[in-house]
């Protein structure tokens, strides 16, 4: 499952509510979180 970040519209590896592929926690601030089903855009370690 894939999570965009809504403020950058990146789409990160991992869900809601978790951390993603690449570290970002996305209980913190999760309005700005939402689950996805895009394409991962994130090129950082964990997530392409």
């Amino acid at each position: 499952m894939t999570v965009k970040h809504l403020p950058t519209g990146e789409v990160h590896k991992g869900q809601k509510g978790g951390i993603t592929g690449c570290g970002f926690d996305t209980k913190e601030q999760s309005t700005h979180w939402e689950n996805s089903i895009e394409r991962i855009t994130c090129a950082k370690n964990g997530c392409k």
